[in-house]
């Protein structure tokens, strides 16, 4: 008896050193780390003021206190602060806000603004299409499938890209603010987001269940009855989208010169007119793939019939050469970045310095940015109109602008970013071809490399 029990304890024993070399945190592994914290009086002056005070604050750099300054060697010409609210709408601000730069410029307007609630509408009509045709078209697939779970996981949303932006406008073309103005559900979606996706998941367990005979053209019918329901969801919400409207056209002076009938689609060919499809290219900065590769991302696109996002991957300093020259030819540009990382919203600036999380922490974060893209610590998270450049007398580039979507805050309704924090945290940029160099064009008669649509690189611009 006592030898089984002596077997029962060495067992034990065994069992509890396995589990230690197992990973598990035992007993003297917990001593070992807790020895890190001495616990020393400054150690506890600084838990008292992480407690309560936002850490941001108390590592805000005293040492950095020369603030980004709002002159600018180089400033797109554009006028107005627009407002994306409690929304993930920032992609379709960002667009919009780029054009009407464009429009100021070109036809001398004492300023100009677009209804995002317009092309909103249809970005959710389309989207929910796209959900709905691509359950079909994967119907006989498992549940478990790759490509079911994630449309499932994604059947509609607010945030969105570039090329919803340049197909939303060629197919629907664009209308001024007080055409289709915001309501509560634009400015605030999540509860349309949330209700909307729903009834579409709702929608996708019926089309599944259809049985394998019915004829294409009756599943087809079933799902435009189904979107007849999303239309009418959407109307409720944000208004029925105009067919025609009657628009005053002022010069700089505040002026009428005149006044006409438009459609979306004839007010943004005259007013407008670029072909926002095929004559930008997108420039991404992502370390961790192949330079001068083109690169295409399935399926995560705005439209059914719509295109799926393409770009072309460079090095940084080629990005900044090719965004100076269209700076300089007053053209506003696409830009998305991972905003969140070191912004000063009271100062409304992007730098690398803002805040000394290493010293306030008694720690190093010295992830490069590649680094930072293959652990998920890094990746695009926003969208604003790119508009200024610093250059300084030898030719060094110092600071950028961007016009922000975020109302009268920052620094003038923008922000302003240092060039350090440029290279680390700007991932695309949607430029004229005109200002990108032969080279790099040619590179987009190759084959792209098909990315998957869940590949976390490229999820949708939608900050809020």
């Amino acid at each position: 008896m006592k030898k089984i029990q002596s077997l029962i304890i060495l067992f034990a024993v065994i069992h509890t050193n396995i589990q230690a070399q197992n990973g598990n945190i035992s007993a003297e592994n917990l001593s070992q780390i807790k020895k890190a914290y001495a616990n020393t009086t400054s150690d506890k002056a600084i838990r008292n003021a992480i407690a309560n005070v936002d850490i941001n604050k108390l590592a805000d750099n005293a040492e950095n206190r020369k603030q980004l300054n709002g002159d600018f060697s180089d400033k797109v010409t554009t006028k107005g602060i627009t407002n994306q609210k409690s929304s993930g709408r920032c992609w379709l601000f960002t667009g919009l806000n780029v054009l009407r730069a464009q429009a100021i410029a070109q036809h001398n307007l004492p300023e100009l603004q677009l209804s995002q609630n317009y092309n909103f509408f249809y970005d959710q009509l389309e989207k929910s299409n796209l959900f709905l045709q691509g359950i079909i078209d994967t119907r006989n697939k498992p549940i478990e499938d790759r490509m079911v779970e994630w449309l499932l996981k994604n059947p509609v949303g607010d945030g969105g890209t570039y090329t919803g932006v340049a197909d939303l406008v060629a197919k629907y073309g664009v209308v001024p603010q007080d055409v289709m103005s915001e309501t509560n559900s634009s400015n605030s979606t999540s509860n349309l987001s949330r209700l909307l996706a729903l009834k579409l998941r709702e929608f996708a367990l019926e089309l599944r269940n259809i049985p394998e005979n019915t004829k294409p053209a009756t599943i087809i019918n079933r799902k435009i009855e189904m979107l007849g329901t999303v239309y009418r969801i959407l109307a409720l919400n944000l208004g029925e989208p105009v067919q025609k409207f009657t628009w005053s056209r002022k010069n700089n002076e505040g002026k009428i010169i005149e006044t006409k009938e438009y459609t979306p689609l004839s007010f943004y060919n005259e007013l407008f007119g670029n072909d926002l499809i095929n004559n930008y290219v997108m420039l991404m900065n992502d370390p961790s793939r192949e330079f001068y590769k083109v690169y295409e991302i399935d399926f995560d696109r705005h439209m059914y019939d719509g295109h799926n996002w393409l770009y072309v991957n460079l090095p940084i300093d080629e990005i900044k050469n090719i965004a100076v020259k269209s700076i300089k030819a007053n053209k506003a540009m696409y830009f998305s970045c991972d905003v969140g990382k070191f912004l000063n919203r009271e100062k409304g600036t992007l730098d690398v310095n803002n805040f000394d999380y290493e010293s306030l922490l008694g720690t190093t974060f010295g992830m490069n940015k590649k680094q930072r893209i293959m652990t998920f610590a890094s990746g695009s998270s926003h969208a604003m109109s790119l508009i200024a450049v610093d250059i300084d007398t030898d030719g060094n580039i110092k600071k950028w602008m961007v016009e922000n979507s975020w109302g009268d805050t920052g620094y003038k309704g923008n922000l302003i970013i240092s060039d350090e924090w440029f290279s680390e945290y700007m991932f695309r940029l949607v430029v004229e071809k005109q200002f990108v160099p032969a080279n790099i064009l040619e590179l987009l008669n190759q084959k792209p490399v098909r990315l998957p649509a869940w590949d976390p690189m490229f999820s949708a611009d939608e900050n809020k």
